[in-house]
């Protein structure tokens, strides 16, 4: 191993750790403050390791799971978070976090760096069956957060039942059983006033 490959690793390490100030619009559980993306991305991959077994494919690697969703969120170091139902900031994203994942990927040794590329990519192209489910569980944990905070960022942006099935179809796609979950818990968001029918 050479020292300027331990070099690019300990400063693209160094960098990672800013993914700790990119705050989301999600509440923490206990309501005390908004959730960063390296709590998101932990939360993540606790959700791969114990909801794997509810896969829509039997033979899901977990491994790749959990890769994919500790690294998905970094471009946000560059790009931001974007709510999810914010449509105006939607309309970039791609752009944004593209840049970003050029830039920050490049910083690592080539093989690595090409290697974490192409499991951000795959996340984002939700193809195969480990980045659908990475995808699902993406979208399942703010939604459990927003339940269990009484629908504290729905609330405070205004967002129907109606956009909440639209996106989070992508559920459905990895775990049926997820889905049905997650829509008896969106029905009782609206039935609790937590959600706007």
């Amino acid at each position: 191993m050479s020292r300027e490959r331990l070099q690019q690793q300990i400063a693209f390490i160094i960098e990672i750790d800013k993914l700790k100030h990119v705050f989301r619009q999600t509440l923490l559980i206990d309501r005390s403050r908004h959730e960063n993306d390296a709590e998101h991305s932990w939360h993540l991959a606790m959700l791969a390791i114990l909801l794997s077994e509810h896969a829509n494919e039997a033979q899901l690697d977990v491994l790749h799971v959990v890769k994919m969703v500790l690294i998905h969120d970094l471009v946000e170091i560059d790009a931001g978070d974007t709510f999810i139902y914010d449509d105006k900031g939607n309309q970039d994203k791609a752009e944004r976090e593209a840049a970003a994942a050029d830039r920050l990927f490049s910083m690592l040794p080539t093989d690595q760096g090409t290697q974490l590329r192409q499991l951000w990519e795959e996340f984002e192209q939700r193809q195969t069956p480990e980045a659908r489910f990475a995808a699902a569980i993406d979208r399942m944990q703010p939604l459990l957060h927003n339940y269990m905070t009484e629908g504290s960022s729905w609330k405070r942006h205004g967002v129907t039942s109606k956009k909440v099935f639209e996106r989070n179809q992508v559920i459905r796609d990895a775990s049926e059983t997820l889905w049905q979950y997650v829509d008896e818990l969106i029905k009782s968001a609206v039935e609790k006033g937590y959600l706007q029918p």
